[in-house]
């Protein structure tokens, strides 16, 4: 469905937001590899060589080692006139060697440290702002106890993949070719073929296993995003578990939730010692088929006991990489299935994004104008049907209307969370969609119905309006809004911590919360999305009041259902089912005698009903 908007600008309609498409762990390897060889960061990469240089000395050492020990048994074999000099310097050299294949492993390790952790900050950092970039409708269909698990892992992915891919799979291939080419020089033909069949009869058996295995693991993963997902939005809404004892209900969801995982995590972990126990047999017949066969040579004398200690030597060295080689496989196929769903998300495309062109908003006087904006969420059910408004440099404009009819989607789209399907959005002459989202948002300050605070200080969230304002400004901002007395009247002032999505504080004291919060913005531009609805009359009136200080010489779109909030905007639109149906002063729409006369009348019989059940309350009261 697609809509020509005014100006030769064009909008689909979303017909859906559809998932990423699956990777494969090629792509994702491609992925990886930038944030391996980081290509603005030159001391980054000196560390990969340098490791690598560690990591080549490591191998050459360990393989040097069963030589040695092997010519130090020779010459410590009884025979006519031994130098005595000999065996001590070839024991020596075998110590130094085992040195020196540990510690060049550790400054391997030591030295790509640094390459590991930044390659995680980096890609936990873009993921985090990639997060932010994208689409309000993208975040109101995900769960954020999911979306964190899976970043989480993710993450922890990257570190495996770069260390056992880089250091571990590769030079363990490497270490056992040389080994093989060692058995062959020195042992024989018959012993290499031993080792290589072992090798490849190893690794075979070790990947097609483990390819086997991967769907158990991408199993545990999902069921625990699952059950994180659902602890968290539980626990997010805890105040409605407990008005409906719902706790047995959340137990039993979250108990179900962990029993799927459970169930895939004693698959996954059964179907590993069944790949370990493969894996020490192919070794354990291989090891075997070879010491018979140098402790034949032995006894017939055309091996020493050098050879047969180098043949024991290089399949228990070789054991031991290829028994780590089947672990980093494991871990790498592992990690690899951690780092998809992230990288998927990276590749997620955003709905809303700047114009190449884009340039910096320049608001002049601060006019809104809304130019026949027709908008829906779905594409079978539009919300807006041509809406043109404009709300004049420093004015006031209402927009009222029964819940539903599209007034919340208005400041949205103000916002851009959203862009129009057709028709245009102007600030002083400039369509919002030609400008940058972040001059956009910075030029208009909203107080919302329900203000979220951050579990943080008081002064963070009033700071939150501006990050780098002074404690002066952000006391001075309490003090506008009429909250500083009550701050300072607290044990720890401004230090106090709000909780949960600021749960500690009363309705009124959030409000003057983002009210403060959107004075120290600073806004030219402001929004009042039922700023007030959700407050008693008492608390109501006094943040009127501060609003309408706050609202003074600034362009104000006002979005309430109390129309009693609204009497004083200089024009108030009527919204009904997406089109405006009525406009003009208070005065002016009361004597129409239409749709807003009519719930101006609905609402005040209601305001004259809780009126006299309170008086009656308090008769009652008074009376016993």
């Amino acid at each position: 469905m697609k809509h020509v908007q005014d100006g030769g600008m064009t909008a689909d309609a979303p017909a859906g937001r559809g998932r990423a498409p699956e990777r494969s762990h090629l792509d994702t390897i491609i992925t990886l590899l930038p944030y391996l060889w980081p290509k603005d960061d030159a001391g980054l990469r000196l560390r990969v060589v340098a490791a690598l240089v560690f990591l080549a000395c490591a191998k050459v050492a360990t393989v040097g080692v069963p030589l040695v020990l092997a010519a130090a048994v020779d010459a410590l074999a009884p025979r006519e006139a031994p130098l005595v000099a000999v065996p001590f310097a070839l024991v020596l050299g075998y110590g130094l060697l085992r040195l020196a294949a540990s510690g060049f492993q550790e400054l391997r390790d030591a030295v790509f440290a640094r390459v590991a952790q930044a390659a995680i900050r980096t890609v936990g950092l873009a993921t985090f702002r990639h997060l932010h970039a994208l689409s309000l409708r993208f975040h109101l269909d995900r769960q954020t106890g999911g979306l964190s698990r899976m970043v989480e892992r993710g993450v922890r992915g990257i570190e495996t993949v770069l260390r056992f891919a880089l250091f571990n799979t590769i030079p363990t291939l490497v270490e056992i070719l040389l080994a093989t080419g060692v058995v062959w020089a020195v042992l024989g033909p018959l012993f290499a073929v031993i080792v290589f069949t072992t090798l490849v009869v190893y690794v075979a058996f070790t990947l097609l296993f483990t390819e086997w295995r991967v769907k158990f693991r991408r199993a545990m993963n999902e069921t625990d995003q699952a059950a994180n997902a659902k602890a968290i939005d539980s626990l997010l809404n805890y105040e409605t578990v407990k008005y409906f004892n719902n706790e047995e209900h959340e137990a039993r969801r979250y108990e179900a939730a962990l029993r799927r995982y459970e169930e895939a995590a004693v698959k996954s972990q059964v179907t590993l010692n069944l790949l370990n126990l493969g894996q020490a047999a192919i070794i354990a017949i291989g090891v075997t088929a070879v010491m018979l066969l140098a402790a034949r040579g032995v006894l017939a004398g055309t091996t020493t006991v050098g050879d047969f200690v180098l043949a024991n030597t290089v399949m228990l060295q070789l054991y031991i990489p290829l028994n780590f080689l089947g672990f980093a496989y494991r871990e790498i196929k592992q990690g690899l299935v951690d780092m998809e769903a992230m990288f998927r998300l990276l590749a997620e495309e955003r709905e809303i994004a700047d114009a190449p062109d884009a340039k910096p908003l320049a608001v002049r006087a601060g006019e809104v104008r809304f130019e026949d904006v027709r908008f829906g969420y779905r594409p079978d059910r539009e919300i807006l049907h041509g809406v043109s408004f404009v709300v004049p440099p420093g004015r006031t404009v209402a927009i009222v209307g029964a819940s539903g009819a599209g007034k919340s989607t208005i400041s949205r789209l103000l916002f851009r969370f959203y862009d129009v399907w057709s028709g245009r959005i102007l600030i002083d002459g400039q369509d919002i969609r030609t400008v940058t989202q972040d001059s956009l948002r910075r030029a208009i300050g909203i107080v919302p119905q329900d203000t979220v605070l951050f579990n943080d200080t008081i002064r963070y969230n009033i700071r939150y309006g501006r990050p780098d304002a002074t404690d002066a400004e952000v006391e001075e901002a309490a003090r506008l809004a009429r909250i500083h007395d009550f701050v300072v009247s607290t044990p720890d002032g401004y230090d106090t911590r709000v909780g949960e999505r600021g749960l500690k504080l009363s309705g009124g004291e959030k409000q003057r919360v983002a009210i403060a919060r959107t004075i120290l913005k600073n806004p030219p531009i402001l929004i009042f999305d039922e700023a007030t609805s959700a407050l008693d009359t008492r608390t109501e009136r006094e943040i009127q009041a501060n609003l309408k200080e706050l609202a003074r010489n600034r362009t104000t779109l006002v979005i309430a259902h109390r129309l009693s909030t609204v009497m004083d905007a200089d024009e108030i639109l009527v919204l009904d089912q997406g089109r405006i149906v009525e406009r003009g002063t208070h005065e002016a729409l009361l004597a129409r005698d239409g749709l807003y006369a009519e719930m101006w009348r609905r609402q005040a019989e209601a305001a004259e009903g809780e009126a006299a059940e309170a008086r009656e309350g308090t008769l009652s009261v008074a009376a016993d």
